[in-house]
């Protein structure tokens, strides 16, 4: 994780400060646990609390002495024995520094997923003002980049919603699985430690237990994480995308905010950039590409090994403070978006009506005129307008084949844009709920 695509509260979940803190959190409940049980003295548990309970750890310190260990854990606790003392003795009591990274990594993915749940919810918010702001107005629908028929722009900011709703949902369940406590000792058999232990951690900490540790929570957990962080990912590149294409200059139905000032390239002046969403698709592809090598976790040797730990210390903050960096761009995006509904009805009208031909094909068909017949007919006087040789409702008329079955009158009310609309309220109380 680099500053320029960082924001300060996730990234603190990661700092090495807060990652001992938890640390020293999880050995303490430990000992407070121990305690309760008669395994220590309970002086010695408050003890534990008293010497370090609020001290700031020295990073330096215990990497100094990690280059002598060449484990983290120990030197972590030689430096929380330089402030507790002789009672340092009882910290860690049959444990395994599974227990204290595992527990840990929970609560730090635990705590990242609140604030990613927090910027979804900022992002629907947005999402939803949008979408009621320009729920009738029309824009144009595109299938393969082509013109097809008429939505609205508030339709695709509902359908954005929908899809952002499924994606917190996820997360939530996916904060849910992840958020379990591992106790056990080592391999999992609580031979040196009581089960008991695990539950209090657990209880301090707001996790659950995690039935079966084998002296590391089960990376099934993880991979279910990073692949919803990658989902989510891939719907911000989704959202992004459409706006990137709506800004082109042939279209320019929507617009990134462009601020006082600000410049767009440095060779002509005149540029105004997608940059944003165009970063967007780039920091969703570096998510979605940590979710293979968490999946990758999964397929452990036995009750352990640790070829998972230095892809989770990578993984974990640069997932989580790139998808949280990248919601709350496309919250922004989306709150200052540029809309033209001008350009989005000059867009409508530039295929002279071609917009209405499966109305006009139904309406054929209707009066009896076989589906190939009408397909052929309306196909016979659409392609014409698609090379710019008339409008489509004249050639209509002044075709014999097609004026043998529908009037004048008949042609021009399948012309009604309105028609196109009238389903717009249905689909907002699905996606919104009814008023």
């Amino acid at each position: 994780m680099i500053p320029r695509y960082s924001r300060p509260e996730m990234v603190n979940i990661w700092e090495p400060q807060t990652r001992f803190r938890i640390w020293f959190e999880i050995e303490a409940h430990a000992c407070d646990a121990l305690a309760e049980l008669g395994v220590i003295p309970k002086e010695s548990a408050k003890n534990i609390w008293d010497k370090a309970g609020k001290v700031t750890f020295d990073v330096a310190r215990i990497d100094e002495i990690e280059r002598v260990t060449k484990h983290d854990v120990i030197a972590f606790l030689t430096h929380l024995a330089e402030f507790i003392g002789p009672d340092s003795r009882f910290v860690h009591q049959g444990m395994t520094s599974s227990d204290v990274l595992d527990t840990c990594l929970a609560v730090q993915m635990a705590r990242a997923a609140d604030l990613l749940i927090a910027d979804v919810d900022a992002l629907l918010a947005a999402l939803k003002r949008r979408a009621f702001e320009h729920k009738m107005t029309p824009s144009i629908g595109r299938s393969h980049g082509i013109h097809a028929e008429p939505v609205t722009f508030g339709l695709k900011m509902a359908q954005a919603y929908a899809e952002f709703t499924r994606c917190r949902e996820r997360l939530v369940t996916a904060r849910k699985e992840i958020a379990t406590c591992a106790i056990s000792g080592a391999v999992g058999t609580f031979a040196n430690i009581d089960p008991r232990v695990e539950e209090h951690v657990a209880e301090k900490l707001g996790l659950a237990v995690e039935p079966v540790s084998t002296q590391v929570i089960p990376r099934d957990r993880h991979a279910a994480f990073f692949a919803t962080l990658g989902v989510i990912a891939s719907s911000v590149e989704r959202l992004a995308t459409e706006i990137r294409h709506l800004q082109r200059t042939e279209v320019l139905e929507a617009e990134e905010f462009f601020s006082e000032g600000q410049k767009g390239s440095s060779a002509m002046p005149h540029k105004r950039n997608p940059v944003l969403t165009e970063n967007l698709t780039g920091l969703a592809r570096l998510v979605r590409g940590m979710v293979t090598p968490a999946l990758e976790n999964v397929a452990l040797w036995h009750e352990r090994d640790i070829s998972h730990s230095s892809v989770e210390r990578m993984i974990g903050p640069d997932a989580t403070v790139t998808l949280d960096f990248a919601l709350a761009r496309l919250t922004g995006v989306i709150d200052k978006l540029l809309v033209y509904p001008a350009n989005m009805q000059k867009n409508m009208d530039r295929l002279g009506g071609l917009i209405h031909s499966q109305r006009v094909l139904l309406a054929l068909t209707q009066k009896g005129v076989s589906r190939e017949d009408s397909y052929r007919l309306v196909q016979r006087n659409a392609m014409p307008v698609w090379r710019g040789e008339g409008d489509f409702l004249t050639l209509l008329k002044n075709d014999p084949e097609v004026s043998a079955a529908l009037s004048v009158a008949e042609l021009e009310s399948l012309f009604d844009l309105g028609y196109h609309l009238k389903h717009v309220d249905t689909i907002f109380a699905r996606v919104f709920g009814k008023a």
